[in-house]
């Protein structure tokens, strides 16, 4: 795959003065972040520290929320959901969200979204159901299961297997690693780091540190709604006081 067809200086995704609101209560306080091309960047933070509400309000899930976002050179901020995704983000929710009544190929079916090109013309990463089954081997050999019949894990797998059909230039993933098996946390950080190697860059909540540490470059630490501390991975794991502050429990 060609690696010239973006600067990889260039973001991506920028975020700028986004606060959002549930309700009468503020949740988000101007957060300013950027993923740049083949980039895996971390947004870490405690249970409630606002991670869910950044994606969801890039995504423009959020009822109530104001700032500017902008996704390969285009200003997204005000569009519709699927707008959003037909122009390359993907989103892989918390709660994953896969058709209990579909089998595993027909919910992979459902995230079909035609090939990308990059802005120069050459032709962005496709994904094929072959292809995910390869990067998912679990997934490979139930395509018949239905998704009610999935354990969590698996059901989280197809879920990002899904989104990658979108064929996306960046995914949004919320919190992969919670709730499921030591052994599929250890598949998601082997699929993470094989998107990057192909150019997929990744926005990553995330409150594992040890599972952060693995897949991801960058770093910014949430506190109530405000980013409290940015820097490379190295770097936070280097820091115990940040740590300490923001992520232990």
């Amino acid at each position: 795959m060609s690696t010239t067809q973006h600067d990889s200086s260039t973001p991506l995704l920028t975020v700028s003065r986004l606060n959002a609101w549930y309700g009468a209560a503020h949740i988000l306080f101007d957060v300013d972040l950027e993923v740049r091309r083949g980039e895996v960047v971390a947004l870490m933070g405690r249970n409630g520290a606002g991670k869910s509400t950044t994606l969801k309000s890039i995504m423009g899930l959020m009822a109530k929320w104001k700032g500017d976002v902008n996704f390969m050179g285009q200003k997204i901020s005000g569009r519709q959901p699927y707008e959003i995704a037909r122009a390359g983000l993907g989103f892989v929710p918390e709660d994953r969200r896969v058709f209990g009544d579909l089998t595993v190929t027909e919910n992979l079916e459902v995230g079909r979204q035609p090939p990308r090109h990059w802005p120069d013309g050459t032709q962005a990463l496709v994904w094929t159901p072959e292809a995910l089954y390869q990067l998912f081997p679990n997934l490979g050999a139930m395509q018949d299961r239905g998704g009610a019949y999935m354990s969590g894990g698996e059901q989280q797998m197809l879920t990002v297997a899904r989104t990658l059909m979108g064929n996306p230039f960046l995914v949004l993933l919320d919190e992969p690693s919670e709730g499921v098996a030591p052994v599929i946390v250890e598949q998601m950080a082997h699929m993470i780091l094989e998107l990057k190697k192909q150019g997929v860059s990744i926005l990553l909540s995330e409150q594992n540190v040890h599972f952060a540490q693995l897949v991801s470059d960058r770093v910014y630490v949430l506190e109530k709604g405000q980013i409290r501390y940015t820097g490379s991975m190295d770097e936070l794991a280097a820091n115990e006081e940040v740590r300490r502050s923001y992520l232990t429990v």
